[in-house]
């Protein structure tokens, strides 16, 4: 929206502190309109429809003002010039009128009033000080109404505007930094036209789901995508500790002095590299597998830059092995007990890795599907349902596990009988609440049989052998359920659609055991031993040398 088009009553709420600027933020807006060439992009203002046609100013009172204050001044010069605009403040209602009196006998009434009129002389002064005021009153009225434009944002009706003025001034709108550097982009480039629309095809690609969690580990982009490419050519601290408006004032210092052409060639630069990244097979499950363990592509960007394709794939290769941190005797001897973290991330890499290797058979690891939900590291085949505490997941236990039962082969039929009639009477006719003391009697009894037909330890049940990443968030049912149970389950949820990873279906299907030890039931000795045989070969070039002499 152009200054000059700038018309409507607005509001400025309490919650708000008033008008602060001093001379150096004056000075800079008047600097930056008179000094525009082509068309020219102010910092937003941000607003809320309000009954009877007023636009609450959440964001922007401060330009806002400094602009009314402006064009009163050039008014002065320019009878012709117009002001269709109003601000109203709801702390101190005079301050509309005091906007247009400007009365330096009331400048000291209160703070409001005293800003108000030495932003006023700041104005004057600056306009004053050249050789001719009204020649630049008349330039920077032609500005203002033909070139200079407000970044106007109007926020949802149901969204609270308290939340958002308090998420605007502390930097959390991603629009701001992204948009920024889009106006001034725009307003210094020769092909504005061809710039904008680039910019919108790269904002496009950066809103598939796929892309962006490769890119960032997280399912939930920002307001304005391209901005992670605006932040990495800016550099600079990430997280909590990196100024506000560090992206924008970054670019926009580069952008003014020097090439505009040459800043944004950096950001069409960027982007096919990622997307070269992401449409290659090996990189993008390299790539996406070192970003979910905690990565930032930023930190890739700079050396992948002066690399052969040879040499960034040894550099992932090497980043790898350096977050796994493992030997193959380290593997082996990992404990769901000591290693959580150590074993997921292991497992993450087991399934990327199953993908990578099989390009023609089974497409790409969904690093979107990962990263959109909850993963837990669980146990193929539960010790025990310690964990389960109420009467309504003891119910459910052995429901899944009666039906198990059934299918299991190799057990004494009249034990199995005699247990499912048990378990039945149990669950019964609904005459009673299941007991703790009836479910663990049954519990033992279900695994007894279930152990008979497969010898087991703690060590092996907690052991990576043993263990798989699934995505049942809080099913504490089916996450101290037997193989069986879990197999059906998995099955299910495949069938719906859910996403499986592919090294998790692949153990539930027996995929990795050969054909003389196929048995469909439990999870046996020679399972393990060939799901560890498969871990171990997909690892294998990413695992660190043992220690010369041990």
């Amino acid at each position: 929206m152009l200054v000059g088009q700038l018309s409507g009553a607005f509001f400025v709420p309490g919650y708000q502190r008033g008008y602060r600027w001093g001379q150096h933020e004056v000075e800079a807006l008047l600097d930056d309109v008179l000094m525009s060439d082509g068309e020219y992009y102010l910092q937003p203002i941000v607003v809320k429809q309000l009954d009877g046609g007023r636009w609450e100013l959440i964001d922007g009172q401060q330009r806002l003002t400094t602009l009314y204050l402006i064009l009163r001044y050039i008014q002065g010069h320019l009878p012709m010039a117009q002001v269709d605009y109003s601000i109203e403040y709801e702390t101190r209602p005079m301050s509309a009128d005091y906007l247009d009196a400007l009365d330096p006998e009331r400048s000291q009434d209160n703070i409001d009033f005293f800003h108000l009129f030495q932003a006023a002389e700041v104005i004057r002064d600056w306009f004053e000080g050249a050789d001719d005021p009204t020649l630049r009153a008349v330039n920077v009225y032609q500005a203002l109404a033909s070139r200079v434009h407000l970044i106007w944002y109007e926020a949802p009706a149901d969204l609270d505007e308290r939340t958002l003025f308090a998420r605007l001034n502390i930097g959390r709108i991603p629009l701001t930094d992204g948009e920024l550097v889009k106006a001034v982009l725009l307003s210094r480039v020769q092909r504005p036209e061809e710039v904008a629309a680039q910019w919108d095809i790269i904002e496009r690609d950066l809103r598939h789901p796929e892309l962006w969690s490769f890119l960032t580990g997280r399912p939930d982009p920002i307001a304005t995508h391209i901005s992670l490419l605006l932040d990495t050519l800016a550099g600079g601290p990430i997280g909590p500790t990196r100024p506000l408006f560090h992206t924008f004032e970054t670019l926009r210092n580069r952008i003014e002095a020097g090439s505009p052409e040459t800043t944004w060639e950096a950001v069409l630069d960027l982007h096919s590299l990622i997307s070269a990244w992401f449409d290659d097979h090996d990189l993008v499950h390299k790539i996406g597998f070192l970003v979910s363990a905690g990565l930032r592509v930023s930190s890739l960007v700079e050396p992948a830059q002066t690399m052969t394709g040879t040499e960034l794939n040894d550099y992932l290769d090497d980043e790898i092995r350096s977050r796994l941190d493992l030997t193959a005797d380290d593997l082996t001897d990992l404990s769901y007990r000591a290693d959580k973290a150590q074993i997921s991330r292991l497992l993450l890499l087991v399934n990327t890795e199953t993908l990578r290797r099989r390009p023609d058979a089974a497409g790409r690891y969904s690093f979107a599907s990962h990263a959109s939900r909850n993963w837990s590291l669980e146990h193929i085949d539960a010790q025990s349902a310690e964990p389960l505490v109420t009467a309504a997941q003891w119910t459910e236990w052995l429901h899944r596990h009666g039906d198990a039962l059934e299918a299991l082969p190799e057990v004494d039929p009249d034990e199995r009988s005699a247990l499912i009639t048990d378990i039945q009477d149990a669950l019964g006719d609904g005459a009673g609440e299941l007991t703790g003391a009836a479910f663990r009697s049954l519990e033992e009894r279900v695994l007894s049989m279930f152990a008979s037909a497969v010898a087991d330890s703690e060590d092996a049940t907690h052991a990576v052998t043993n263990l798989a990443l699934l995505a049942f968030g809080d099913n504490a049912v089916l996450s101290n359920a037997k193989f069986e149970v879990k197999r059906r389950e998995i099955l299910r949820l495949d069938r719906q659609g859910s996403f499986i990873p592919p090294a998790t279906r692949n153990v539930f299907l027996k995929y990795y055991t050969g054909a003389d030890a196929q048995q469909v039931h439990f999870w046996s000795p020679q399972d393990r031993d060939a799901y560890m045989e498969e871990i171990l070969e997909l690892v294998q070039p990413y695992l660190t040398e043992e220690p010369a002499g041990a």
